[in-house]
């Protein structure tokens, strides 16, 4: 197959890493990519924000198969866009694509066919918000949710009734997220682990993969504004066989057999973030895509080819399709920019990503970076996946900072205990 990937981050360049070595693929190209996808794949200029240009490009280069990776083209219907034209593309429409672009539909969604998840109340106004927040039916700390997409930024926790009220004002007074926080959620805030479980769907099965966790916390101890995300591992020591049956059976599958019900096949990948509570799983949020930095360490434990599983889901037979894996742990640690999430410069070149790849075990995702006169530059927050494979969650770590430490530019950023949570966890025997 001729392939066309969408997007240009580090779950990205790990998609195409994965796709490019595996025998079904004769040609991947990348659009518009970066400068580590380049090293692998024809880059080519597009907006990913329009599903018309996407289609474009697709027919342009004759290719059989698209695959889609960030959620805003999901979001604004790219498959249905290419469903009309009758080509291939693996990601859910825009209707089932609701679970990840609006709180508000994924919180009635799973209500109306009880898959399991947080207390909740819908506001559409300020004065509502407010008074759901003050009034304690949720106590605190409380969980405000802007509606729509909000790069990652539109959650809240907030520990107390002041916190709580300036997030409301945020979103729905000063229009901090623009329409995304026109409607608000505001919910119960859950107590327990939390575990990222992914998915292939093809519209009434799924094929679970390796779960994972991420560290979203700009600075170590989980402290410090939230992010995109500053490293993950994988698997999850938390998420058992048993475990992941239950996800699967109490959440996944009724996800599939309610979208159906309602008129939507979900075919594509399904992230279900976990929080792991006395009570049992339950749903934080649903993704419409592979997580970022979850992918990263997710796809280089995929031993068997992926590309004919995604056409599989993508078309509706994954029939006995079944992912096998590595069971090495994966350590990710994200090299970021100074400053990110809030204001940083760019522009400056990277050093020692050679030498980082050479060490054994090691690979590492671009995200932010660019060329520049022939030279790698930063052109992002988050700049690089650094991951480390090993025998053991130790071995990985170690791999990855190793690996980390060779790489050099101005204002660099990491944090220094991703993965500690799984040398915790594997202590504790929660595997």
């Amino acid at each position: 197959m001729k392939l066309l990937l969408v997007g240009g981050g580090a779950r990205e360049h790990a998609l195409a890493w994965k796709l490019c070595r595996e025998r079904t693929v004769r040609e991947l190209v990348c659009a518009p990519g970066n400068a580590g996808i380049a090293r692998l794949a024809r880059c080519v200029p597009l907006d990913v924000a329009d599903p018309g240009a996407i289609l474009d490009a697709a027919a342009r280069e004759q290719v059989d198969f698209t695959v889609v990776g960030p959620e805003l083209p999901l979001a604004r219907g790219v498959a249905d866009v290419f469903a009309a034209a009758g080509r291939p593309l693996f990601g859910p429409r825009k209707a089932a694509a609701r679970l990840e672009s609006s709180k508000v539909f994924a919180k009635r969604f799973m209500e109306r066919h009880r898959i399991p998840t947080a207390r909740f109340r819908v506001c559409e106004t300020p004065a509502d918000a407010l008074a759901a927040v003050g009034g304690g039916e949720f106590g605190f700390p409380v969980v405000v949710k802007a509606d729509g997409l909000a790069a990652g930024k539109g959650v809240t926790v907030a520990p107390d009734r002041e916190t709580a009220e300036a997030a409301v004002r945020a979103a729905m007074v000063d229009g901090r997220f623009g329409a995304a926080g026109a409607s608000l959620v505001i919910e119960e805030c859950l107590t327990g682990d939390e575990a990222s479980f992914f998915v292939l769907c093809d519209g009434r099965r799924g094929v679970a993969l390796p779960s994972a966790q991420d560290h979203k916390r700009a600075l170590d101890g989980d402290r410090g504004p939230n992010t995109g995300g500053m490293g993950a591992f994988a698997p999850s020591p938390l998420v058992s066989p048993a475990l992941a049956g239950r996800v699967m059976a109490d959440i996944v599958q009724p996800v599939l057999d309610g979208l159906r019900s309602e008129g939507q096949e979900y075919r594509g990948v399904l992230y279900v973030g976990l929080m792991l509570t006395r009570d049992g799983p339950q749903v934080i949020e649903f993704n419409v895509r592979f997580g970022d930095p979850e992918a990263q360490v997710v796809l280089p434990m995929i031993e068997t080819d992926l590309a004919p599983v995604l056409f599989s889901a993508a078309t509706g037979d994954l029939g006995a399709a079944e992912s096998r894996t590595a069971g090495d742990p994966h350590v990710g640690v994200v090299v970021a920019s100074g400053g990110y999430p809030g204001a940083f410069e760019t522009g400056y070149e990277i050093d020692g990503l050679d030498a980082a790849e050479a060490l054994p075990g090691v690979v590492v995702f671009h995200a932010g970076s660019g060329l520049r006169d022939g030279r790698i530059v930063t052109s992002g927050g988050r700049v690089l996946t650094v991951v480390g494979r090993g025998g053991t969650f130790a071995e990985a770590r170690v791999r990855a900072y190793e690996a980390a430490a060779c790489i050099s530019f101005p204002h660099k950023h990491v944090r220094t205990d991703i993965g500690m949570k799984a040398l915790a966890a594997v202590d504790d025997g929660a595997a």
